[in-house]
């Protein structure tokens, strides 16, 4: 199905996790020297397609990561992430706080959603915003393909949304992760890139 079938008011670009914490030099995981060349570039190549969706009446919804603060605002981590970033402290990926906003390159956003898990459908409002914002379409890029994304790609498709993930808009932390994220996506939702979606997307 062509994009232009579901109007621009209806399509989101779904920003994954394109935080100042994960992506700034001075966030947490810029401080960390935990990044990769690929996801820096992301922000630049989006803003396009985030800049015709205000344009044209379409919605720039990012999810954003969230370490809760517990007691003494100490974060509640997992054991699992914990282990794998030993180095997330208090104020990290903090709600409210600079290190949790997206980047500024793709702001402003028009709603974001805080998550606490790999998709940001879990235990999220991010179902309710869509559905109150009349969403049917959701053009996914955002870190990391095989992580967020791809949670976040299968349960868009289970809850019957149009999902397209934006194959270079989207990165992991090397590329060979990436590309085999990608591929293990291609039998769950259309797979486009950046380019294709600006030319379909600003067609007549």
């Amino acid at each position: 199905m062509s994009a232009a079938a579901i109007p621009m008011e209806r399509t989101a670009l779904l920003v994954c996790d394109l935080q100042n914490d994960f992506l700034h030099a001075e966030g947490a995981y810029g401080r960390a020297g935990q990044t990769a060349p690929e996801i820096l570039a992301l922000p630049e190549r989006v803003k396009p397609l985030a800049d015709l969706l205000r344009s044209r009446g379409g919605w720039v919804i990012s999810t954003n990561f969230t370490l809760v603060p517990g007691r003494g605002g100490e974060p509640m981590i997992s054991p699992h992430l914990k282990a794998l970033r030993p180095f997330l402290t208090k104020g990290d990926f903090q709600p409210g706080g600079w290190g949790h906003r997206t980047v500024d390159t793709l702001q402003p956003v028009d709603v974001e959603v805080e998550k606490i898990a790999y998709s940001a459908f879990y235990m999220s409002r991010l179902e309710w915003v869509l559905r109150k914002c009349g969403v049917e379409r959701l053009l996914v890029c955002g870190i990391v393909t095989n992580g967020g994304v791809a949670s976040t790609v299968r349960d868009a498709h289970v809850r019957d949304f149009d999902t397209i993930l934006l194959e270079d808009g989207c990165a992991a932390f090397t590329p060979q992760v990436h590309d085999v994220s990608v591929a293990a996506l291609r039998p769950v939702c259309r797979v486009a890139t950046v380019a294709a979606m600006l030319e379909e997307l600003s067609a007549p």
